[in-house]
């Protein structure tokens, strides 16, 4: 009795110092994240005025696919809708914020915490880049649509980015492997459709885009480093990314899942 009391006690002592570890991480992967992102956001800007083939292919696709938006109406009208309401960056926040929810009552706290600060930072670290590079968007005549503020990186490319992650990395647990291929091809087509619709649509240059989805990446990628490593410290087994980042949400039992290794 007295052995099984203190095992209990060690293992509740574990899971609180690895729970103040990966409060830690995620905050120290979130200011390294922002801390990259600004001399990332000023450099691109340089290399936006200055470096003569990134500047042609901006270009040259802007006015490509800009032509196409204004010859073929039905069609350009189909990117707005996939832009301004399917693909919208608050359209997927709110999705995730929903998951997030969902993720608290079940009880997974650390996941729930999880897609909430990757959603957040991602969010924020966008919006300091594009402070900090100040770039203009596209002035093109006869524009079919129109975007405030500056233009790198794109917002929707990143929040398409963290927010598919989310949904993606949670939802893989969930889901049979059979489906799985699914999730990851909706996912990844969603994340190109909406970089393709905001370069089409001509409120961004294809730099921005591909700035959005870097910078969506990076952020995801600290956020589920410090989730991977909160596993490691309570023992759980390391979750492959085919998987979810935690594959034991499918049990039925909400709360703390899987034993110890």
């Amino acid at each position: 009795m007295v052995v099984r009391t203190a095992a209990r006690s060690l293992r509740r002592h574990r899971r609180r110092t690895a729970d103040q570890r990966f409060g830690a991480r995620l905050l120290g992967g979130t200011l390294i994240a922002a801390i990259a992102a600004v001399p990332f956001g000023i450099v691109a800007a340089l290399v936006e005025g200055r470096w003569t083939p990134l500047h042609r292919l901006d270009g040259e696709a802007a006015r490509h696919l800009h032509r196409l938006a204004r010859d073929h109406p039905a069609w350009t009208d189909v990117l707005r809708v996939l832009s301004d309401w399917v693909w919208d960056p608050f359209t997927l926040r709110v999705a995730v914020a929903l998951l997030t929810v969902w993720l608290v009552l079940r009880r997974r706290w650390r996941l729930a915490a999880w897609a909430a600060v990757t959603a957040t930072a991602g969010g924020l670290i966008g919006l300091a880049v594009k402070v900090a590079a100040e770039r203009a968007r596209p002035a093109l005549d006869d524009p079919v649509a129109q975007a405030p503020g500056y233009s790198f990186p794109s917002g929707h490319a990143m929040t398409a980015t963290t927010s598919c992650a989310v949904l993606l990395l949670v939802g893989l647990s969930l889901v049979p492997a059979v489906w799985r291929p699914v999730c990851w091809a909706a996912a990844v087509l969603s994340v190109l459709g909406v970089g393709f619709t905001r370069v089409a649509l001509g409120v961004h240059w294809l730099s921005d885009v591909v700035g959005g989805w870097l910078l969506g990446i990076a952020v995801v990628t600290v956020t589920a480093w410090a989730f991977e490593a909160w596993r490691t410290d309570v023992g759980l087994h390391p979750a492959a990314v085919t998987d979810g980042l935690e594959p034991e949400l499918r049990d039925e039992k909400p709360g703390p899942a899987s034993r110890p290794r």
